[in-house]
């Protein structure tokens, strides 16, 4: 029987409403060794992941670990689109097992669950493979992480894609929240975002609005 092709998205496709976005110790004393990632691009990512987030109303949970005692304060990139929420910090290197953030998890009620943070392979391999364990489904967002070593982020990427976690990028999750350019209601929005923090991209959204008055629409 012949498949017929709808113009409709996929179910795995992310959508602003149907997971929450969990960012996970971009604090200070983990970035100062992380390096599979360098320390500006790891923090543009971060960037315009939380940005990202914050304009599409994503459900975002924001937790440190061991924030006043040592670890340090999570990147102002990271709180500023924000403003007020609450952080909720932790002595689990696990997220999954702090009963507060679990609450908070519950409480939004979402069940695909979006990671991003440091280290890749404790603070993100840790909830990732709890999470997709009691049936959530995962995804991690791949530049936005960062571990000690290019082993040990490449470790724990395959370690969770082998459980079942789905990876993308940070400019990948941002278009994938918008998916359309005729939603003008994010339009300027998302390429305002793009053409901050996304890069090569962004400059070329830049070019080309400045030149031409060019418009993906």
């Amino acid at each position: 029987m012949a498949i017929t092709a709808q113009a409709v998205p996929g179910p795995l496709l992310l959508s602003p409403k149907d997971h929450t976005l969990i960012l996970i110790d971009f604090q200070s004393q983990m970035a100062f060794a992380t390096h599979s990632i360098d320390a500006v691009l790891l923090r543009n990512n971060a960037a315009l992941v939380a940005s990202g987030a914050a304009g599409f109303g994503v459900s975002t949970i924001l937790t440190t670990v061991a924030e006043k005692s040592f670890s340090g304060p999570m990147f102002d990139e990271i709180t500023a689109p924000f403003p007020g929420q609450k952080l909720f910090d932790r002595t689990s290197m696990n997220t999954w097992e702090d009963a507060a953030v679990i609450g908070e998890v519950n409480r939004l009620g979402k069940e695909r669950i979006v990671l991003a943070g440091l280290w890749t392979g404790v603070c993100i391999v840790g909830p990732a493979l709890s999470a997709i364990a009691q049936g959530f489904e995962v995804y991690f967002i791949a530049d936005a992480c960062g571990d000690v070593s290019d082993e040990a982020h490449e470790r724990a990427v395959a370690r969770m894609i082998q459980a079942g976690a789905r990876p993308m990028t940070s400019l990948q999750y941002l278009l994938e929240l918008q998916r359309d350019w005729a939603r003008s209601e994010t339009y300027d929005f998302t390429t305002g975002v793009a053409r901050k923090y996304g890069g090569a991209y962004g400059l070329g959204v830049t070019y080309a609005k400045t030149m031409f008055n060019a418009h993906e629409g």
